[in-house]
């Protein structure tokens, strides 16, 4: 957007819901829109961050589980569970990935049926980068004070929660 509006139109539809008699709803709408919308405003600043570097959002966030792992490497499947995502999702970030020689697909060394994605060193040095200048330019400016991070964290893990997101709160993957 080139420059903001006069008014917060989430307000607006809210006054407008319970005009029209949805009263009972207004408040959830508002909240809902308004992560909706605050989403949307991260992802662009993520992403005007990775664009010059050719990646997406999705491909960052595959790159750094790889980094995280204990090998460098885990199987598309693990990826899709840990990512939360469809395995098209995967698969298309995974092409993605190796088509930049960012990752390699390698067969498990135990299980025939399973197929790894493994980082490559230019992956490697690549999601460093991209978290560095993440961390600078989005991460450590999300335009919030640190109490307000740590109470919206805490909601927002509440409701995942409950929503079936995980189970166990502060539990280790394996």
């Amino acid at each position: 957007m080139s420059h903001p509006l006069d008014f917060d139109p989430i307000v607006e539809a809210r006054r407008q819901w319970s005009a029209h008699g949805w009263q009972d709803s207004s408040d959830g709408m508002a909240a809902i829109t308004s992560i909706v919308r605050a989403q949307q405003i991260f992802l662009a600043r993520i992403d005007a961050v990775l664009r010059p570097m050719d990646l997406t959002f999705a491909r960052y966030e595959v790159l750094m589980l790889l980094l995280f792992s204990r090998n460098g490497s885990l199987p598309l499947n693990k990826i899709g569970a840990r990512l939360q995502v469809h395995p098209t999702s995967v698969t298309n970030a995974v092409d993605r990935l190796e088509a930049q020689a960012l990752i390699k697909r390698v067969p498990h060394s135990s299980d025939r049926r399973t197929t790894l994605a493994e980082i490559s060193a230019v992956g490697r040095e690549l999601a460093l980068r991209a978290t560095a200048v993440l961390n600078e330019e989005v991460f450590r400016r999300p335009s919030m004070s640190p109490e307000d991070l740590g109470k919206l964290t805490e909601v927002l893990q509440r409701f995942r929660q409950s929503a079936g997101d995980f189970s166990k709160p502060g539990a280790i993957p394996t």
